[in-house]
């Protein structure tokens, strides 16, 4: 299978300040508050919903394709991306725009004052995905991923009328979204990805339930956190699939994007739903045990004792026949 992912492209540029930001803050004058402050680190990760899936799926030997909008300033980026095995060829480079950017300070109590930059992230919408399919030699399956909304509207409208499955993963843009958008963009995919809270707000949204936009999608992704992940289809039994042990809980952040790697890329294997949702999980653990998205190293030996260890060797020995 050859899969596209689409989804924002961003870096996240974190800093913590020894002190307390309400001991900053004076009452009476909120109204006109002027702060600067001296923080003790900068640290700049890689980030962006597409470039956390591709460099999973480049880990597991998947090649995948990102398609999204990046910035003039993007090609140590890029540079990474290809090296990790990720094809970067139709992500569009803006003339004036930097690369999308979150820039967050956070306090010792944990508090954070941040601020998101979409930059050349609004560019995504001018992509043709008729261009990505035609440089590659067509595309099996597009994932649209959390990007600017109006991008992943057309998207998903072009998948439809080209006939190219596609995938739907709102994410972090389900927020923003009215009922009229979800409903465009699940209607007819191959698969809908979401977290258990996202599940509850996309039905709220949509006012279908559970069994309407099951009835309206080819299959219904659900992770489940430290339970793992729930794959549904219409008239079968749901796929139940858990996560392996953690060696240590770093940071969560990317989890979910990890195993979307996993199981897109266990599905270009072929080896069935419930393998590629190892797969998945697997992938993600690593990420749950590494601070920052893109930081973790797939050591094959050690992937697959794990995995074996967690999902038994017949489980392995059929991923082992895959893995790069």
């Amino acid at each position: 299978m050859r899969i596209a992912v689409t989804g924002s492209i961003a870096t996240d540029h974190l800093m913590t300040f020894p002190g307390r930001f309400a001991d900053q803050l004076v009452a009476d004058q909120l109204h006109t508050v002027s702060l600067s402050f001296l923080v003790d680190n900068l640290d700049i990760r890689r980030g962006g919903v597409g470039p956390n899936i591709c460099f999973g799926m480049g880990q597991l030997g998947g090649n995948p394709v990102l398609v999204g909008a990046a910035g003039y300033d993007f090609d140590e980026y890029r540079a990474w991306l290809d090296r990790h095995g990720v094809d970067t060829g139709s992500v569009r480079i803006s003339e004036v725009l930097h690369t999308a950017r979150f820039v967050c300070t956070t306090d010792k109590d944990h508090n954070q004052i941040g601020s998101f930059y979409t930059g050349a992230m609004s560019e995504a919408r001018l992509i043709e995905l008729k261009a990505v399919a035609d440089r590659v030699g067509g595309l099996d399956l597009v994932l649209i991923g959390a990007d600017d909304p109006e991008a992943m509207l057309r998207h998903t409208e072009e998948c439809r009328t080209r006939e190219i499955p596609f995938a739907a993963d709102f994410s972090q843009q389900i927020a923003r979204m009215d009922g009229e958008e979800i409903r465009t963009l699940l209607d007819g995919a191959t698969y809908l990805f979401s977290n258990e809270y996202e599940k509850g707000l996309i039905e709220n949204k949509t006012g279908w339930t559970e069994q309407e936009i099951l009835e309206r999608v080819g299959h219904r992704v659900t992770t489940l956190g430290s339970r793992g992940v729930r794959i549904e289809r219409v008239g079968e039994p749901a796929i139940e699939v858990g996560c392996p042990e953690e060696d240590a809980k770093v940071d969560p952040t990317g989890v979910g994007d990890a195993f979307r790697a996993g199981f897109l890329t266990g599905l270009a294997w072929g080896v069935g739903l419930e393998r590629a949702a190892q797969v998945g999980c697997m992938l993600a653990t690593l990420v749950i045990e590494t601070l920052g998205t893109q930081e973790y190293t797939l050591r094959r030996t050690n992937f697959m004792d794990r995995f074996a260890k967690a999902y038994g060797d017949e489980a392995a020995a059929e991923v082992k026949a895959h893995l790069a």
